[in-house]
């Protein structure tokens, strides 16, 4: 467990074996780093161009000292022209990477406001994250126990208060990368049912008698009797049958109600519409959506946010079996809406209607779905923005809470003119796909709006950001990003008021 600390020590004189130091693009060292400059003097401007230090993002140099400073090894961290809270967690993370032998870190980063603090914890724990469960030598781990913030500012209450809220993030953000990252054998729908009980039955040990999270666990045969037609048929075709996992937390002092939805599709072959190879070999993060709001649950209990959460994980495999929904075939949501399925491998809608059936029935004031539903939304925005659609106040609210948690969203529009595309059916009450090419994301959120019941809503498309595939970038390390946890958490405080 990395802890984070904060002191008002000299970055000069602090003796841990690195210290890490913010570069901005004009050459000059991080607020709170002078007495490093001041310790190499002239000697200051040839070490930065030498090592090529030019404070643009990205940038990370790692130079012996020399004993010109305490620490014997200095880290210089590209910050860029805009020193804000989400160039601040991104140079972070780099120097988590850089540092992957260090007993000891102090990083003097900017860190004189409560965001920034949290930048600089969320940033380095995250940019240090490494899965490691399945290797049978995990090597050194990238973090150190212990972590020194040096900021003047540490004796500030305020200050000193942002450190444990930012862990908690950071807890459930490594908890869902953990998750998606799983192998899907591993985590179908039963085990990641069991699992998520699991993590709120260890949660529920540390919070107060009334502000523990309740759960429940509906089976195959719980949600036959419910008529939940779409969790059942897109789980069809599994020897792991479907669940849906039903969490609420209900604080006695809350002040506002929220409804979260998260698709849960523990792999996704695509069904009989197969999805190509190449498209498969990272559907284990299909399930991203459930497993954000569980995390994102956890943490608000956590950190006793006085807001009623009524949470639905949606959980199912979409494999090819000998009883596979099939194009064509009619299902009956838990509302009662007809759906006819054209397209097998446009499942996440299908579940997620039924699980917004079940929020609906709540009565939250407000209801927020989180899927990694579209490849299409990948195709607008690419692999780093979620989209965000729903009623514009709703959708405000989320791309707030999106920019204050230092993840990228954009608004997507749902025209009327969709209506006509998703009641195109002959045969049933809804189309769940019409072979038309363009707008998918936006055909899928305008499908999804008929089962919110008339609640203020929006919903985010995560099929892009939730994975990475690339090598580390900032606090992303490869594989999954645990996107979404903090816009929750940042959404669920708003409500709040806080």
């Amino acid at each position: 467990m990395t802890t984070f600390a904060l002191r008002t020590a000299s970055p000069a004189k602090t003796k841990a074996e690195a210290v890490v130091v913010g570069v901005r693009p004009d050459g000059t060292l991080a607020a709170g780093a002078e007495d490093v400059a001041a310790a190499y003097g002239r000697k200051l401007g040839g070490l930065l161009a030498t090592v090529g230090a030019k404070g643009r993002p990205g940038e990370v140099a790692k130079v012996p000292t020399g004993g010109t400073i305490a620490s014997p090894l200095l880290v210089l961290v590209g910050l860029g022209d805009d020193v804000d809270a989400a160039a601040v967690r991104r140079a972070a993370g780099n120097a988590a990477r850089a540092v992957t032998n260090a007993a000891s870190v102090a990083l003097a980063l900017p860190a004189d406001s409560p965001e920034l603090v949290r930048a600089v914890v969320e940033g380095y724990r995250l940019g240090g994250y490494a899965f490691t469960s399945y290797k049978s030598k995990p090597g050194t781990p990238t973090t150190p126990a212990e972590i020194v913030v040096l900021t003047p500012s540490a004796r500030k209450a305020e200050i000193a208060a942002a450190v444990e809220p930012a862990q908690v993030v950071t807890d459930a953000v490594v908890a869902t990368r953990d998750w998606v990252n799983t192998p899907p054998a591993d985590l179908t729908p039963p085990l990641f049912a069991d699992a998520i009980v699991a993590a709120v039955e260890a949660a529920n040990k540390d919070l107060p008698a009334g502000s523990r999270i309740k759960a429940e666990v509906l089976d195959e045969a719980r949600l036959a009797e419910l008529g939940c037609g779409g969790i059942l048929a897109v789980g069809a075709g599994s020897a792991a049958p479907p669940r849906l996992v039903e969490l609420s937390y209900a604080p006695k002092d809350a002040v506002a109600h929220v409804a979260l939805v998260g698709k849960g599709i523990t792999f996704d072959s695509g069904g009989l519409w197969i999805k190509p190879a190449a498209s498969m070999t990272t559907m284990k993060e299909d399930m991203a959506g459930a497993a954000a709001v569980v995390q994102a649950t956890i943490a608000a209990a956590r950190l006793g946010l006085p807001v009623r959460l009524s949470v639905y994980a949606a959980l199912a495999e979409n494999m090819v079996g000998d009883a596979s929904m099939r194009p064509g075939d009619v299902l009956t949501t838990y509302d009662g809406t007809t759906v006819e399925v054209s397209n097998t491998d446009a499942e996440g809608r299908l579940v997620l209607a039924d699980a917004f059936g079940r929020a609906v029935e709540a009565e939250p004031d407000v209801l927020v779905d989180i899927a990694t539903l579209t490849g299409h939304m990948v195709l607008a925005l690419g692999d780093r923005i979620a989209g965000v659609l729903g009623d514009e106040a709703v959708v405000d609210e989320v791309l707030a809470a999106a920019a204050a948690a230092g993840e990228d969203a954009w608004p997507m529009p749902i025209p009327d003119y969709y209506d006509s595309r998703i009641r195109s059916s002959t045969v049933a009450d809804l189309a769940q796909y019409d072979g038309i090419r363009w707008g998918g994301g936006i055909f899928a959120a305008a499908f999804l709006r008929e089962f919110n019941g008339g609640l203020p809503w929006a919903h985010l498309d995560i099929a892009g950001p939730t994975f990475n595939k690339g090598g580390g970038n900032g606090y992303l390390a490869p594989g999954a990003t645990g996107y979404g946890v903090a816009t929750l958490l940042e959404f669920i405080r708003g409500r709040a008021g806080r």
